[in-house]
């Protein structure tokens, strides 16, 4: 509110006179409030190098598409490095040049992906003030013309278009970037066997014994105590020279004893247990973790990877967490001196599916 000189009389824009009016003030009078006008865009005045010397513009478009170039190298370095170091299961060392020049194969790729596209972002595309408009969703003829606009002067902008040798070579390096992968994933499979084969049997058969693990020492019956938890092995997985480590992931097993009544048992399976003694296979039916939590007074396995939980009292069936299928379970006995047996490998394929799974 403002008074003039004369009568005191208040002076207010359209958009409040109403409460001098409801006050009963007649010396009020109504000043229509002007539009807001757009004051436009600032000044465009600090240009880049790039936009005032042609010779600095070639010199950074050759800078993205090297560094382009430079990933797809980088790539190809990272399939080569995991042949030409390849991994030896008896030699710690191999592990550690196998890993340190796959990571700097694949480092070097993301990062020159990376740098090539800031830079081309920051020296070459269009460097003036844009506004970005909202509106309501709509699939109206203007626009969809107006959506064709959008993308034709985006690539105005930025070149796409025109700069042939950096779309090419950034379509390059995407390619190449996800082969390592590939060839990474492709290794870890056997390659002179059966795939299907090796994950759908273990070291476990009829009569093998019940070790602990580490040490390999056989288990009796009665020194699984009600409540207790054992990291099991086969019997004799510690004399193997070969394929001790690959052995192992597929037959490391739970041992845990409940009380018989807590055991909700199918009638095809009771047999698979001895006096409320239950195995389970300790690789999670998720993507292959190692099962390790027991929670005794629940009888709970927890995965601590991404929390799947199996109820050991019912056939370890999944009661939360991504995974999808029961633990499978060892069928166990005892033999002529008490000691616990495996009656038969695994019935099932054990740790997650894969796509050759039945």
């Amino acid at each position: 509110m403002a008074k003039d000189d004369n009568g005191g009389a208040e002076l207010t824009r359209a958009g409040t006179s109403h409460d001098a009016h409801d006050q009963g003030n007649p010396g009020t009078a109504v000043i229509a409030a002007d539009a807001i006008v757009n004051p436009g865009y600032p000044p465009h005045d600090r240009l880049r190098v790039t936009d005032t010397d042609p010779k600095a513009n070639r010199r950074a478009e050759r800078t993205v598409y090297t560094l382009f170039y430079v990933s797809i190298v980088a790539s190809v370095w990272a399939i080569a490095a995991y042949m030409i170091f390849p991994i030896n299961a008896d030699d710690p060392g191999s592990v550690r040049l196998n890993n340190l020049f796959i990571g700097l194969g694949l480092a070097l790729a993301m990062l020159a992906i990376g740098i090539g596209v800031v830079h081309w972002g920051k020296a070459l595309m269009a460097d003036v003030e844009v506004t970005d408009e909202r509106h309501t969703i709509g699939g109206s003829e203007d626009t969809k013309a107006a959506a064709v606009e959008v993308f034709r002067v985006a690539n105005e902008e930025s070149g796409f278009g025109r700069r042939t040798l950096i779309r090419n070579s950034l379509f390059g390096a995407l390619i190449a970037f996800p082969l390592p992968a590939v060839v990474l994933f492709r290794g870890l499979g056997p390659q002179d066997q059966d795939p299907v084969a090796l994950l759908s049997h273990t070291m476990w058969k009829k009569g093998t014994r019940l070790a602990l693990d580490p040490s390999g020492t056989p288990i009796k019956a009665s020194e699984v105590t009600l409540g207790s938890a054992f990291h099991v092995i086969p019997e004799g997985l510690q004399d193997l020279e070969h394929g001790k480590l690959e052995e192992k992931a597929k037959a490391a097993v739970l041992l845990m004893r409940l009380k018989p009544e807590d055991l909700n048992e199918l009638p095809d399976r009771k047999t698979w247990s001895y006096d409320g003694i239950v195995a389970y296979s300790k690789i999670c039916t998720h993507v292959g973790c190692p099962v390790a939590l027991y929670e005794q007074q629940t009888h709970h396995l927890l995965c601590p990877c991404h929390q799947s939980q199996f109820d050991v009292a019912n056939h370890c069936e999944v009661i939360f967490g991504p995974a999808k299928r029961p633990l499978p379970q060892l069928p166990i006995s005892v033999d002529a001196e008490g000691y616990l047996i495996a009656q038969s490998d695994f019935t099932e394929p054990v740790g997650p599916s894969f796509w050759e799974r039945n």
